[in-house]
């Protein structure tokens, strides 16, 4: 019992500034106040996609009478995600490897959960997505942190080695990053696929890299994404179709192990206990059944480069230091006040919303979330001009 707790503990407190700002911060007072421009999460701001509500409408039609039964990881979803990770990445991932999830929240829940034991250590980067030190809490492991430095938020292979320790079971890369926008390219992939192979050898275990791919392809300016899993072979390959679809509510996405995974069938089972463990974290049927028209739908990427290429040059008019992202829906803003709650606290109530950086591990900025509709960057760039 009391090591429940002190977990429980742990876990609670890993979220506790997130909830507390959810429920007693701008956000919460604001965010349905006439006008508002919320800048503050990846949620669609306009109606959903016309191709997903068709694909939804088709698919719910019966074919048989269990299409509507237990779903488990589908043999039609399994084999729509392999084509697309094979023609994405070249690597020959099997049907037999890809667990079906709840997107890549659940994907990450269970597979961290399958492979981690009490004791066990987790390497994230920092900046992270909020939820990472929670899931990590979860399972009995340790989260470790490598913080990565502003304003380019670069993948430090040398950081990472030195954060290993014989206790180390798995890493976690995000590539392209939220919050930062960054996509890691091929000679910082390389060295953190050397530094994992070199710390596997030498402390004889597989550090297990989970590459979290949610945004892998919301990328700009023609940037060709890899995929960290082509440089190292103990790798977990994780996909939301949320992101792409804009309609995060629709949970479904995968865990895949790469062909090269070692121990892969006892990796895959213990995935499945968990995902079993979880109170059944398998998607839906009718999102399984509807995952290859899903496959090829996306919102407008472009229209999302184009409001990039228009705030961040608007934000540097006004004084503000920004990042240029290069891929997914985010923008990282230095706040003018070095306590950026303050300041996110003052641009809601000058009409903008945005996620204070605090939130993200990145204290003195904030977020901005290209999701939002063009109207309201033209309001909450009045607010961007006001506050300072």
């Amino acid at each position: 019992m009391a090591i429940r707790e002190r977990r429980m503990d742990r876990m609670v407190g890993s979220v506790a500034h997130i909830f507390e700002w959810i429920e007693t911060g701008g956000w919460q007072r604001h965010r349905l106040d006439p006008g508002i421009a919320d800048f503050t999460f990846g949620n669609p701001q306009e109606l959903p996609l016309p191709g997903l509500v068709d694909a939804l409408r088709h698919n719910a039609v019966p074919g048989d009478k269990d299409w509507f039964a237990y779903k488990f990881s589908e043999a039609d979803s399994r084999r729509v995600v392999v084509d697309s990770l094979r023609r994405r990445t070249r690597i020959a991932f099997e049907p037999e490897d890809v667990a079906m999830t709840a997107g890549a929240f659940g994907a990450l829940g269970v597979t961290i959960r399958a492979l981690c034991d009490e004791g066990d250590e987790v390497i994230f980067l920092s900046p992270p997505w909020f939820f990472y030190e929670l899931m990590i809490h979860s399972s009995g492991a340790t989260p470790v942190r490598v913080r990565l430095a502003a304003p380019d938020f670069a993948l430090d292979a040398d950081a990472v080695a030195a954060a290993i320790t014989p206790r180390t079971r798995a890493v976690i890369v995000n590539s392209p990053n939220n919050p930062t926008g960054t996509i890691y390219r091929a000679p910082e992939l390389a060295a953190l696929g050397r530094v994992l192979t070199a710390a596997s050898q030498r402390h004889g275990r597989p550090i297990v890299l989970l590459s979290d791919e949610s945004y892998n392809r919301i990328v700009f300016d023609g940037i060709d994404f890899r995929s960290p899993a082509l440089d190292y072979d103990a790798s977990v390959t994780i996909y939301t179709y949320g992101k792409t679809l804009l309609a995060p509510g629709q949970r479904i996405g995968y865990a895949a192990l790469s062909p090269t995974f070692p121990d892969r069938e006892a990796t895959r089972f213990a995935i499945m206990v968990q995902q079993l463990a979880a109170g059944w974290g398998f998607p839906n049927a009718l999102l399984q059944h509807a995952i290859g028209d899903l496959e090829a739908l996306s919102i407008d990427i472009g229209a999302l480069q184009a409001r990039r290429d228009r705030m961040v040059p608007a934000l540097q008019a006004l004084g503000y230091e920004v990042t240029r992202p290069e891929g997914t829906f985010y923008l990282m803003v230095r706040s003018p006040d070095p306590d950026d709650l303050a300041f996110c606290e003052r641009l809601a109530g000058l009409g903008a919303l945005v996620l204070p950086g605090t939130i993200v591990e990145c204290p003195g900025w904030f977020r901005i979330s290209l999701t939002a509709s063009d109207a309201m960057v033209d309001r909450g760039l009045e607010a961007f001009a006001a506050a300072v």
